[in-house]
Formats: structure tokens, C-alpha cells, sequence
């Protein structure tokens, strides 16, 4: 069984950015995946199974974020180059 996390927000958070409650949810879980996705604390499949989708939708909405889908230094992908 998954562990759940409950956060407490005003309730007129979702009015304030015109959203409905689910839709405001859904943005803060996204949110949260997004950004441990970027501090590479989740790869990309860990963070889309936290979220119940699928990789590639995960990957597609990381542009809404302004999140490259490829987080490589030069050294990563100058050794990526040598390997390819």
C-alpha cells in the first residue's frame, strides 16, 4: 500500500489561480514530481508513477515547468558521445 501525503492549503487557493480543487491537486503533485525530477532525486518513470501516468506524458508536460526532459552536464554528455 502507498504511503500519502497530506498538505493543508487555504481553500481559496484553487479560486485564486481559477482552478477547480482537483485541478489545483493535480498542479501541486505535478509540481512536486517535477521539481524532485529536476534536483535528480527521481528519475523520470519514478516521478511519472508517483503521478499514476505514463513516462513519456511526464516527460511531454516537464516544458510547462520550463524543465529540460534532459538534465546532462557537459561531462555526462560528452561520456554519452564516447559510449554512443
Amino acid at each position: 500500500m502507498p504511503f500519502q501525503l497530506k498538505i493543508d492549503y487555504p481553500e481559496t487557493f484553487p479560486d485564486l489561480l481559477q482552478e477547480s480543487r482537483e485541478q489545483f491537486e493535480w498542479e501541486a503533485k505535478m509540481a512536486m514530481a517535477v521539481k524532485l525530477f529536476e534536483m535528480k532525486r527521481l528519475s523520470s518513470g519514478m516521478a511519472a508513477s508517483m503521478l499514476g501516468i505514463d513516462r513519456v506524458s511526464f516527460l511531454m508536460g516537464l516544458h510547462r515547468y520550463d524543465v529540460a526532459a534532459i538534465n546532462l552536464e557537459e561531462d555526462e554528455l560528452m561520456e554519452d558521445l564516447h559510449n554512443a
